[in-house]
This record gives C-alpha cells, sequence and structure tokens, in this order.
C-alpha cells in the first residue's frame, strides 16, 4: 500500500500543476499595454488615441501613424496587433489586424475599435493584411504542432531514462538525437503534406522542429541522472505546464498575465511557435531571435547531458559493477512505470 501511495503521488502532482498552469495562464485572458494605432494625422487621431489609451487604464499602448500603409507595415512586424482608420457618420471605419500572428489577439482589438466604431457612428470593415494558411484558419494549428512535438520528445525522455538506464550516456545521448530527428521528421509531415498548416517554409520548420525536440530529449536524459523516477514529472512541468502556456499559441502574452508573459520571453516553446510564425507569415521578420532561444535551450540541454555524465562515471568508479547493474534494473522498473503514465 505504501508503494501504490508513494507512486500515487507522480499524477496527483500533475493534476495540480496542470489546474494551476492552464488555469493560471488561460483562465481569464485580458489585454495589458497591448500596442495599437490609430491612422492619420492631425488632431482628431491625436485626441482619439490619448483618450483610448487613458480609458484603457493599461491594457492598450496606443499610438499613432500617418498613414494606412505605415500601419500595414507595423502589423507585419508584428509592432503592433490592430491599426484603427477613423470614420465618421456616413464613412466605414477599418480595422487593419493580422489573424496569422494571434487570432485570439485579433478578436480582442476588433471587440475593442468595434465599440469605438459604434460610438463614431461608422460601420467598421475589418481588413486582415496577414491572414493564416487556409487550411489553419485560426492560425492554432502551429500550437498543437507543438503539442505533438513536446509530447513525443518528453515521453521518449521516459523511455530512454527506463529502458535505456543500463546504457552509457554516450549511447543515450546519440538515441536522443536520433529520437529527436524522428520527431521532427513526423512534425513536418503533420505540418505539411498532412493537414497542410503551411505551404512553405517546411525546411525552416523542420530545422526549428528538430532544435526544438532535441532541446528537451538532451535536458530530459541529463536530468535522468538525478531526479531518477520523478523525471516524467519534472519534464511535463518544464515543457508542458510551463511550456504550452507561455508559447502563445492559445494567448500572446498581451492577453496573459506578468508571470506567463515574461516565460514567453525565452521559454523554448514560445521560440518555436514564433519562429513558425515569423518563417511562414511575417517574412521571417524576428526569425533570428526566435532561433537563438531555441539553439540556447539546446545548449543548456547539452551542458545538463555533459554534467550528468561526468557524475555517472564518478559513480561507476565509485561502485562496484554488480552493484550498478542491480541499481540500474530498479530504476528502469520505476520509470517504466512513469512511461506508462505519460
Amino acid at each position: 500500500m505504501r508503494h501504490v501511495l508513494i507512486h500515487l503521488l507522480t499524477p496527483l502532482l500533475m493534476c495540480v500543476g496542470m489546474g494551476l498552469a492552464y488555469l493560471g495562464a488561460f483562465a481569464t485572458p485580458s489585454p495589458h499595454e497591448m500596442p495599437v494605432a490609430v491612422v492619420g494625422s492631425g488632431a482628431a487621431p491625436q485626441a482619439l488615441a490619448h483618450s483610448l489609451e487613458e480609458k484603457a487604464d493599461g491594457a492598450l499602448e496606443v499610438r499613432t501613424v500617418t498613414g494606412r500603409d505605415e500601419a500595414v507595415r507595423q502589423l507585419r512586424s508584428q509592432d503592433v496587433f490592430g491599426a484603427y482608420v477613423p470614420g465618421d457618420r456616413g464613412r466605414t471605419a477599418e480595422l487593419l489586424v493580422a489573424t496569422a500572428g494571434s487570432d485570439t489577439t485579433a478578436t480582442a482589438v476588433e471587440k475593442v475599435f468595434s465599440r469605438v466604431a459604434v460610438a463614431q457612428g461608422a460601420p467598421l470593415k475589418v481588413t486582415d493584411v496577414v491572414p493564416a494558411s487556409k487550411d489553419d484558419p485560426t492560425g492554432q494549428g502551429i500550437f498543437f504542432l507543438l503539442v505533438a512535438l513536446s509530447i513525443g520528445s518528453y515521453a521518449s525522455v521516459a523511455v530512454l531514462g527506463g529502458a535505456g538506464a543500463a546504457l552509457p550516456m554516450r549511447l543515450r545521448a546519440l538515441l536522443a538525437a536520433g529520437t529527436s530527428l524522428v520527431v521532427s521528421l513526423i512534425g513536418v509531415a503533420f505540418a505539411g503534406p498532412v493537414f497542410h498548416l503551411v505551404d512553405h517554409g517546411l525546411a525552416g520548420l523542420w530545422g526549428m522542429a528538430w532544435i526544438y525536440s532535441a532541446g528537451i530529449l538532451f535536458v530530459g536524459v541529463g536530468l535522468h541522472t538525478f531526479l531518477k523516477r520523478w523525471t516524467t514529472l519534472g519534464v511535463m512541468v518544464l515543457f508542458v505546464m510551463l511550456n504550452f502556456t507561455s508559447s502563445g499559441g492559445v494567448f500572446r502574452p498581451e492577453l496573459q498575465n506578468g508571470f506567463f508573459a515574461g516565460l514567453h520571453g525565452f521559454w523554448n516553446g514560445a521560440g518555436f511557435v514564433e519562429g513558425t510564425r515569423s518563417l511562414v507569415y511575417f517574412g521571417s521578420e524576428g526569425l533570428g531571435g526566435h532561433v537563438t532561444t531555441l539553439v540556447l535551450w539546446l545548449v543548456a540541454g547539452a551542458v545538463v547531458v555533459g554534467v550528468a555524465w561526468a557524475v555517472e562515471a564518478a559513480r561507476a568508479r565509485r561502485a562496484s559493477g554488480s552493484a550498478e547493474v542491480g541499481r540500474g534494473g530498479g530504476d528502469m522498473e520505476e520509470e517504466m512505470e512513469e512511461a506508462v503514465g505519460v
């Protein structure tokens, strides 16, 4: 009974962690300092922008741009997430959005400026200047691709830690690299020929998917040396609870609280999601920074593997061969139980 109760701690902690992470990140989305623009020059657009920012009380960061072309440029570079071309009575107002960057953000912007247009007595026309793929109209297919890549990666960590526990670290590291390659190829197949989430840039997407998956696998394989059967819970915290919620795939950081918005700036899931959006929809604007994020996570994983390798070598020098074999078998049994849990 004690053995069962101890093992029940893992799913119960997962339940608590998932509830805190998902509900904390997604339960009450609301804009904060979301950059938007009012199009036009002169006193009237300036006054409208000032009034909007004042009434928003921190929810919006409103600027003015001189013309529609400049507004489109800033939307394509994701400097703003909506641009309003004012109308008046009898003349249609226009709202420019880029749903490929985030459908939920575009919806939030539309709600704000729909009320502005009503107050002006002008009908509102919404123009999507950067639409998502026709087979991924909400743009959230990239997020679910992230989910598939992540599950393939962190579940493989449990198998490599359990079934591969008796293997030397160099072989586990090689298996991690090979597994991440297979996971990335599966992801590219889903993104391209299977579901047509993207219609170009598959080579770049594959590269980012491989780096992303390899980073998770290296971190997980390295951590297993220290966490043993708690590795699955550890990688779920890192690459599910904190990762999916901060990736920007459902809500961008402008609609989240400060904790998850802060994680978005350097977490690996955000690097993949925003990197893919940049490559496919935004002319590679900011792509270098997102790829750098992924590479840094891969480097961190390599460092963890290196440290684990050194620790295991030191343990092996201190322990007899028979004792090491016996301990490896026990760890394998426990870790395979964790794999079943995954």
